[in-house]
């Protein structure tokens, strides 16, 4: 026998067995007693909905997210003096981004100013882009970073 004609034949010989055995398998249509499906109408109604303004949205520079940015600009700012003190006193910083603004206070300053504003804007953008529990999330995630940057500061004077 030739490599790749005895699978063929075999395949052939299954479908044809099947098809011989099982007539309604090649059948067009529905059985002869089945149910004929009733088709679905629609009911004409005069009232039209429009679309309702979301309720859930809020303004951008609502209480909430005003005192999250005010205890985020503090705590920026608290971070701002104690990493100043520490570096002014011999210490060094260990934050790798601040280090390259760290060499001046006013590259040092420039560096926390631009990080409030930083929480600011991706706030923005998040609340823009609809996910408002990421928008305050933002603030937060900055609270606790600087919170933690102070503490570790004042411990180690």
């Amino acid at each position: 026998m030739i490599p790749g004609k005895s699978s063929s034949l075999a395949v052939a010989f299954v479908l044809i067995s099947i098809f011989g055995i099982c007539p309604m398998s090649v059948a067009q249509g529905p059985l002869p007693d089945a149910p004929m499906p009733v088709p679905l109408i629609e009911h004409a109604s005069a009232f039209v909905s429009l679309p309702q303004p979301v309720t859930s949205e809020h303004k951008f520079w609502n209480r909430e997210n005003k005192v999250l940015f005010c205890v985020a600009a503090a705590l920026n700012g608290a971070d701002f003096a104690i990493t100043r003190s520490n570096l002014q006193g011999g210490g060094r910083e260990l934050n790798p981004v601040v280090r390259i603004f760290g060499r001046s206070t006013a590259g040092l300053a420039v560096n926390f100013v631009g990080e409030t504003a930083g929480v600011v804007s991706v706030s923005y953008f998040f609340h823009k882009t609809g996910h408002h529990k990421l928008e305050r999330w933002v603030s937060i995630v900055n609270i606790s970073s600087s919170a933690g940057a102070v503490g570790y500061g004042l411990a180690h004077r």
